[in-house]
């Protein structure tokens, strides 16, 4: 038995009351990221009742009395936006962190456990449970400003998961997600520009892909055209590894691409 594992013989104390203490309830709230056309997209509900009636907001909700923080994310997260169950199952939301100032809520003091997920080919998604609606939304990734004004304190989850999902592509291959089955490193740039908001320089991360053991494969056959009046690309695919060693680090001091 590890030292975290609850007996089945621990007893509580005969002077403790539960009463002493001033309740306060758990919740989730998910911020999903996916890339769309080239553009940063961020899942929102709008909200069907009080408090925030008609604002837009993180898809979330109250930890129920038998389940855990993940067990809720994953019900909420399929309540409020219509996902199927198999198309739930399948996300691998990472806990972010833990929201816990006294007013976040105006109902009562709230605790929020916060998970993010930057994830690729996810369906539309439709409202349900208290949600009046569900929806992509277009995001730079910036200035939470320009999604109007989200309820609760979901501005600062949102901002806060967006700079996790952009340390994630700094050390996993997640990218390759993104792109077609055979595609040119410069749409895998892209991919990178447009989660990190920032332009890269296309020699120096030509260099660093293809020097990252396993990161991506050459394609056999002849290069693509992909636009312009440049020579045709040559091809790839994602490679076998899941993890980038070196990390691709993202360049500090560089200009943003919107």
């Amino acid at each position: 038995m590890t030292p975290h594992q609850p007996t089945r013989h621990a007893r509580v104390p005969e002077n403790y009351d539960p009463a002493d203490f001033v309740p306060f309830a758990v919740t989730v709230d998910l911020a999903v990221f996916t890339v769309r056309q080239g553009v940063l997209h961020v899942l929102l509900i709008e909200r069907g009742e009080e408090p925030y009636l008609g604002h837009w907001a993180l898809p979330g909700g109250f930890v129920r009395p038998r389940e855990s923080a993940g067990q809720a994310a994953r019900r909420e997260l399929a309540e409020e936006t219509g996902l199927s169950p198999d198309t739930v199952a399948g996300l691998r939301p990472e806990q972010l962190r833990t929201y816990s100032d006294p007013d976040r809520d105006p109902r009562m003091r709230v605790v929020s456990v916060a998970y993010t997920a930057l994830v690729p080919d996810l369906p539309e998604p439709r409202g349900g449970g208290d949600a009046a609606q569900a929806r992509w939304t277009r995001w730079s990734g910036y200035d939470t400003d320009e999604l109007g004004q989200l309820a609760f304190d979901h501005g600062r989850i949102l901002a806060d998961g967006r700079r996790r999902i952009g340390a994630k592509l700094e050390y996993t291959c997640l990218a390759t997600e993104f792109c077609p089955p055979e595609f040119t490193l410069g749409e895998l740039q892209q991919v990178y520009e447009t989660v990190w908001g920032v332009a890269l320089d296309r020699p120096n991360f030509r260099r660093k892909v293809l020097t990252s053991p396993g990161f991506v494969e050459p394609v056999a056959g002849p290069p693509r055209r992909t636009g312009g009046r440049g020579k045709p690309a040559a091809l790839y695919r994602a490679g076998t590894a899941t993890a980038l060693h070196p990390p691709l680090l993202r360049p500090e001091g560089r200009t943003t691409t919107s």
